[in-house]
């Protein structure tokens, strides 16, 4: 935080002490009092992008979900679906927004399907490698008492792989937002996206900054949710994370 601010600091003075325009870069002081008159006009804006990125990640944490637990339990999907997910990682997601536009239009939906993109492939490589890593000794265990393969998976697989899970979740909701706005500036009726477009049009810097301000803020506030949301349902994890840090 203390080297934050001290560049904050510097920005400050060398934009008033070099007297550069506020349209090729404003001063930090000037950002704030932008945000604080653009407030109106940016809590619907947000509020929509909060939606897409919501419902994409809800979209992409589902669908992980399923496929790594395929890719766990049959040697058919793994063959199938693992080459699949690391070629979809040869292609730019973002690169597919006007595609996307294009077959679905300048709705809600094409957003969601990019944020969705985004965040699945984090969520499903940490999970199947989570799923893949889960102790050997433990799962003969539970086959020598009589569990079945659902039982294996349900009590050992998928507790032990509940800290890459997280891990995944974290990056991907750090990528939501940033992929909701990606798809908005394709097309879009509202939005940080749009707003942003705008404001750049029309050579309103602060206002551009103030809106990057705001993604900033909602990646870091979308990341720091999973993590309460971890220590929620798994406080395990982090009393031995704390202990081997002590």
């Amino acid at each position: 935080m203390a080297v934050l601010a001290a560049l904050v600091g510097v920005w400050e003075l060398v934009t008033r002490l070099a007297a550069v325009p506020a349209w090729l870069l404003p001063s930090p002081t000037v950002i704030v009092i932008e945000f604080v008159e653009s407030l109106p006009q940016l809590a619907p804006h947000t509020a929509r992008t909060l939606l897409e990125a919501a419902i994409g990640y809800g979209a992409a944490l589902l669908l992980a979900f399923v496929v790594a637990a395929l890719i766990d339990q049959s040697g058919l999907a793994r063959r199938a679906l693992s080459p699949l997910l690391v070629t979809s990682q040869t292609i730019p997601i973002f690169a597919l927004a006007p595609l996307l536009a294009i077959w679905f239009g300048f709705g809600i939906t094409p957003k969601i399907l990019i944020v969705a993109l985004a965040c699945f492939f984090p969520i499903a490589v940490s999970l199947a490698g989570g799923l893949r890593n889960a102790d050997p000794d433990m799962q003969a265990l539970v086959r020598s008492m009589g569990g079945s393969r659902r039982q294996v998976f349900s009590k050992v697989k998928l507790p032990s792989a509940i800290p890459a899970l997280l891990s995944g979740m974290k990056i991907a909701a750090s990528y939501s937002v940033i992929a909701a706005v990606i798809g908005e500036w394709v097309g879009a009726s509202q939005g940080l996206g749009l707003y942003m477009l705008r404001a750049s049009s029309s050579f309103q810097t602060a206002r551009v900054f103030a809106v990057i301000a705001v993604i900033a803020v909602l990646s870091v506030a979308l990341f720091l949710a999973v993590d309460v949301v971890g220590r929620r349902i798994a406080p395990w994890i982090y009393v031995r994370t704390e202990e081997a840090q002590t």
